[in-house]
C-alpha cells in the first residue's frame, strides 16, 4: 500500500470537508478522496452553457451551521450570503401569495385569503420555533448509541431532558410534527388552501411522498430550523453559488495540511481481521489508513464499497431495506430575460426569492400519484430561483440563470423504462408547467442542464437521486440513522465512520454530520470521551 494516513475520507462534499477540517485541526493527517474533478460534492458551481454558471444541485443556503461557519472562519475567506427579500411567491388562480418579509407583512398577505389564518399565524410560528429550537441544539450533538451501555443511557437522558422540559402543548407539537402528515398538521391550523400550500411545500422537498403521507410534517420542520446571517428560518443565496462555499472550505482544509485528491474514485474499503485497513481506488492503487470515513450515502457505501463477507447478515439485510430516493429532478436554464409571471409580470422582489408552482396540497398529492403511476407528474412541483438577480457573476449582463428544483419524479421509472431515454420529456413537462404561469419562458431559454434522479446518481453518487442520502422517516432518524446501533457515526467495522447526510441530523448543506463525526473520531483516537457523554461532546 502507498502512504499511510491517520484518516481517509471518501468523498469531498461539504460534510467531508467539514470533517477533515476538525480532524486536521486536532493534528490528524487526513486525505480526501474525491471521485470527480472538482471538490464540493453536490454543492458545486459549474458553467452549464457558455457564459452561464450556476449551483448544479444544492442551490440555496439556510441550514449551514453557524458554529461550522465560525470555526472554519468562512467569512474571512469570502463567504457571503444574500438574504431573500421574501421567502417565496406562490402563483394562485387569479392572483398570488407571498410568504415572508416579516410577521406583520405575512399576516397582511394572509388576510387576503383568510382572516383566521392571519390571526393564528403567530401561534403557528411559535409552535414550530419551539420544536425547531430543540432540533437546532440536537443537530450538533451525537445521538445516543443504542446498545452502548451506561454512556448511551446518560446521553439519552441528557438529550431527552430538553424535550421533557417542554410544556405539554409543545410536547404535543413534537408528536404532531414527527408522526402526522403535512396536510393533517396544516388542516389543524389553517383554512386557506393557498396558505396550507405555502407551508406544505417544504414537506415534499426532497421527499418522494404526498403531503398526505404520515410523517411528512417532519420534513416540513427539517427545512425551517436553519438561519442566515443570524436570522432564524431565513434563506439566502451564496455569492458565487454553492460551489463558492465548498471551494472556501477546501482552501481552509488545505491550509491545515489536508491532502485533497481529485479523480480518485474509491472502489472498495479494505478490511483485515475485522478492522479497516485502507481503500482500493478504481485505478488499483491501495492506500493504508486505520480510519476510513465515508461521506457517501449508506446505500452507496454498504452496497457497493464493502464486500458482503465483511458485514454480518442482519446488517446487510437492514441496509438492503434502507430507503433512499427523494423524487427530485434538477434543472438549470440560461435565460435571455427575466420570466414574466402572469400574476406579477414586472421585475420585483419575487425574482430574488423562491417562486413555487404548487398552488394547493391537492396539486402536490396529484403530482405524487402521477409519479408513482407514470414516472413523473404531468404537472410537477417546481421551485424556481433566479440567483443572477443578486449575483451578476453568474450570467452575462442583461441575462439570467434560473434553478428549477422539481419534485415527484420516480427514482426508478415503471415498466422498465430508463431515465436516460425519458429525461428530456420530463424536462419538457417542467418547462410547460412554468410556461403556463410565465408565458414566453420557453422562448427565453438559451440552454439547459438536465439531471434526472439517475443523472443525479451518476454525477454525484446520490443513490436514487436522493439529495438526503436516505429518507427522513421516523425509522431513519436520530439514533437509527442509518440503522439502530450505528447512529453515532461509527460503522459496523472497527475504524469505519460515516460523516454524510445519511447520518444525524440528515440532509441539507449543514456541516453537522461532518462536525459530529469528526468529534467521535477524535474521541476514539484519544481513547476517551471528551466531556460527559456524547450529548455534551463539543469542540472548543
Amino acid at each position: 500500500m502507498t502512504d499511510r494516513y491517520d484518516a481517509l475520507i471518501i468523498g469531498g462534499g461539504h460534510n467531508g470537508l467539514t470533517c477533515a477540517f476538525y480532524l486536521a485541526r486536532a493534528g490528524l493527517k487526513v486525505r480526501i478522496l474525491e471521485r470527480r474533478d472538482v471538490v464540493g460534492g453536490a454543492a458545486v458551481t459549474e458553467e452549464f452553457h457558455p457564459g452561464f454558471r450556476n449551483s448544479v444541485a444544492s442551490y440555496t443556503v439556510s441550514l449551514l451551521q453557524p458554529k461550522v461557519i465560525a470555526d472554519m472562519r468562512l467569512a474571512d475567506h469570502g463567504y457571503r450570503v444574500i438574504e431573500r427579500p421574501i421567502s417565496n411567491l406562490l402563483p394562485q388562480e387569479g392572483g398570488y401569495l407571498k410568504l415572508g418579509g416579516g410577521l406583520e407583512r405575512t399576516q397582511a398577505e394572509f388576510r387576503r385569503f383568510s382572516a383566521h389564518d392571519a390571526e393564528v399565524l403567530p401561534a403557528y410560528y411559535d409552535a414550530l420555533e419551539g420544536v425547531a429550537e430543540v432540533l437546532r441544539d440536537l443537530a450538533l450533538r451525537t445521538p445516543p448509541e443504542v446498545g452502548g451501555g451506561w454512556r448511551a443511557l446518560v446521553d439519552a437522558a441528557v438529550q431527552g431532558r430538553k424535550l421533557a422540559g417542554l410544556s405539554m402543548e409543545a410536547q404535543r407539537d413534537v408528536l404532531d410534527l414527527f408522526t402526522k402528515s403535512a396536510r393533517s398538521l396544516l388542516d389543524s391550523w389553517f383554512e386557506s388552501e393557498a396558505v396550507k400550500a405555502a407551508f406544505g411545500f417544504d414537506a415534499v422537498v426532497g421527499n418522494y411522498a404526498s403531503p398526505d403521507t404520515p410523517g411528512s410534517a417532519y420534513v416540513l420542520l427539517h427545512h425551517v430550523f436553519g438561519e442566515v446571517n443570524g436570522k432564524k428560518g431565513a434563506w439566502g443565496h451564496s455569492v458565487g453559488g454553492m460551489g463558492a462555499i465548498t471551494q472556501i472550505m477546501a482552501k481552509v482544509c488545505r491550509d491545515l495540511g489536508v491532502e485533497i485528491s481529485l479523480e480518485a474514485p474509491v472502489a472498495q474499503v479494505l478490511v483485515d481481521s475485522g478492522k479497516v485497513a485502507g481503500v482500493r481506488l478504481e485505478s488499483g492503487e491501495e492506500i493504508a489508513a486505520p480510519r476510513i470515513i465515508a461521506n457517501v450515502g449508506p446505500k452507496l457505501l454498504y452496497d457497493r464499497m464493502i464486500a458482503a463477507a465483511d458485514l454480518d447478515a442482519d446488517f446487510r439485510r437492514r441496509m438492503k431495506g434502507f430507503k433512499a430516493g427523494s423524487g427530485t429532478f434538477r434543472m438549470n436554464v440560461a435565460l435571455s430575460e427575466l420570466p414574466r409571471f402572469t400574476c406579477l409580470p414586472e421585475p420585483g422582489e419575487h425574482h430574488q426569492s423562491g417562486i413555487i408552482i404548487a398552488p394547493t396540497l391537492d396539486y402536490m398529492d396529484r403530482a405524487f400519484i402521477d409519479a408513482k403511476q407514470f414516472g413523473w407528474s404531468r404537472k410537477p412541483i417546481v421551485e424556481m430561483l433566479i440567483p443572477s438577480t443578486v449575483d451578476d457573476s453568474l450570467a452575462p449582463p442583461g441575462q439570467h440563470v434560473a434553478s428549477l428544483f422539481c419534485q415527484q419524479f420516480a427514482p426508478e421509472l415503471p415498466d422498465g423504462r430508463d431515465w436516460d431515454m425519458e429525461e428530456d420529456k420530463a424536462a419538457d413537462a417542467i418547462i410547460d408547467t412554468v410556461e403556463a404561469h410565465a408565458p414566453g419562458f420557453r422562448a427565453s431559454i438559451l440552454g439547459r442542464q438536465v439531471l434526472s434522479p439517475k443523472g443525479l446518481e451518476r454525477k454525484f453518487g446520490l443513490v436514487g437521486g436522493d439529495i438526503m442520502h436516505g429518507n427522513l422517516t421516523l425509522d431513519q432518524m436520530w439514533s437509527s440513522r442509518p440503522v439502530l446501533g450505528h447512529g453515532a457515526y461509527r460503522g459496523p467495522i472497527k475504524g469505519l465512520y460515516m460523516c454524510g447526510a445519511g447520518t444525524h441530523p440528515g440532509g441539507g448543506v449543514t456541516g453537522a454530520p461532518g462536525h459530529n463525526c469528526a468529534h467521535e473520531v477524535i474521541a476514539d483516537s484519544r481513547g476517551m470521551a471528551l466531556g460527559f457523554g456524547g450529548m455534551y461532546r463539543r469542540f472548543r
